[in-house]
């Protein structure tokens, strides 16, 4: 078997890897029957000459793959024929903007699984950036607070900036004396209360999150998802019925809202699940909230002034909370300023990738490089030789334009 990890394709770049050198170089030591290669490429966090030095080879032609591995979504002119490919295609909620990739995958005959869906007998995910996004959302998002009060600046990261500066960064600056309320309980939100910490903020308890009394130091507050929605016919919040039945559900999410200065979205959100922010509520409820640190980054989805994903390059955006629509950043002191970048984990890079690679290389590579069948592996299966999997086959209509 011949794998290759492929160069990054989708714009704005992304500087992440499935596997780091020593990653490759240590599976290609204990399956040496099989080989893993690396497409060249001048963006990677790792260069080229790292993977090098250990003892990997790299080259632009890998077209005598097997199995190709990325991280985000390939350009559909880069996509070989008849493969099998691994990465985040964006697809399986049936994201419009990237139908036309379905529909390549599919004429192309390519067998696909999507990381999204590497999960457990439990559907959790095994294999994920989550804890990574939580962290730098935080980091961003107190970043453009302070940009947006005109306070001292957070440097903005580099492609080789590290969990351990971040730290640094965090845990010696100069931040407001504001609320922030964290939504969810998964990995992501772990990776924001995580960043709070080494901020040193201060977590609150729930009544001295919606009291009206103000803080005298960042605070925090983290809402799950049973205290943001209620049962519509007022039932008891189930967990496993809101997974499968989130319409019928209401959200349960203003009254967190009115007591809000920075709202960091960590949630987890199906299309059926209720809406917490409507574009009007700003007004309609008069609330305090400056800065929104869209980690889930849904578009239009259950916070809906976060109309557009955003880029490390420019990572804010405001939106007006009169007339709907974007505004430059930091433009007005009524507007709201949001920070939507969806690949928040790029901004650790290195860091965020050696992570991915050890639960790729024990939930992944050493399933296919043993020859063991995988359940995991058979979850994440969207396509089949150019044709959708059982769990998947709802996407049939989207594909064909219906």
């Amino acid at each position: 078997m011949r794998i290759a990890l492929i160069k990054e394709t989708k714009t704005p770049v992304d500087n992440r890897v499935a596997l780091t050198p020593k990653q490759v170089a240590e599976l290609n030591k204990q399956y040496p029957q099989h080989r893993i290669v690396v497409q060249s490429s001048d963006i990677r966090a790792f260069t080229d000459e790292d993977y090098r030095a250990e003892g990997v080879q790299v080259q632009d032609d890998i077209s005598d793959a097997d199995i190709l591995f990325g991280i985000k979504e390939a350009k559909i002119e880069s996509l070989i024929p008849d493969k099998h490919y691994f990465f985040f295609a964006h697809i399986a909620k049936m994201q419009d903007y990237n139908r036309p990739l379905l529909q390549s995958m599919l004429a192309k005959n390519l067998t696909f699984s999507d990381y999204e869906y590497l999960v457990d007998e439990n559907s959790e995910r095994v294999c994920a950036f989550g804890w990574w996004a939580g962290v730098v959302g935080v980091y961003y998002t107190l970043r453009g607070y302070l940009l947006r009060e005109g306070c001292v600046l957070l440097p903005n990261p580099d492609r080789k900036f590290t969990l351990a500066q971040m730290r640094t960064i965090l845990a010696t600056a100069q931040l407001p004396k504001v609320k922030i309320l964290i939504t969810g309980n998964g990995r992501v939100a772990q990776g924001a209360t995580y960043g709070m910490r080494e901020c040193r903020a201060q977590e609150l308890t729930y009544a001295q999150f919606m009291s009206d009394e103000p803080v005298n130091m960042l605070s925090f507050y983290q809402a799950s998802v049973d205290e943001l929605v209620k049962r519509k016919d007022g039932k008891p919040f189930n967990r496993s019925d809101f997974r499968n039945n989130p319409e019928e559900y209401e959200s349960d999410f203003i009254k967190y809202a009115k007591h809000t200065d920075i709202f960091i979205s960590c949630h987890f959100w199906d299309p059926k699940a209720p809406v917490y922010l409507e574009q009007e509520d700003f007004i309609k409820n008069q609330l305090p909230i400056k800065m929104i640190g869209d980690v889930t980054c849904d578009i239009c989805g259950s916070i809906k002034s976060t109309i557009r994903p955003a880029t490390h390059a420019e990572p804010y955006y405001d939106f007006n909370p009169i007339t709907h629509k974007e505004e430059l950043p930091f433009s007005s002191k009524d507007n709201i300023t949001v920070m939507a970048v969806d690949t928040c984990p790029n901004a650790l890079a290195i860091d965020a990738s050696e992570y991915f690679g050890e639960m790729l290389t024990e939930y992944v590579f050493k399933p296919l490089l043993k020859g063991e069948h995988s359940d995991v592996i058979d979850r994440s299966t969207i396509l089949e030789k150019g044709q959708l999997t059982h769990r998947f086959e709802y996407l049939q209509d989207f594909a064909e334009g219906r």
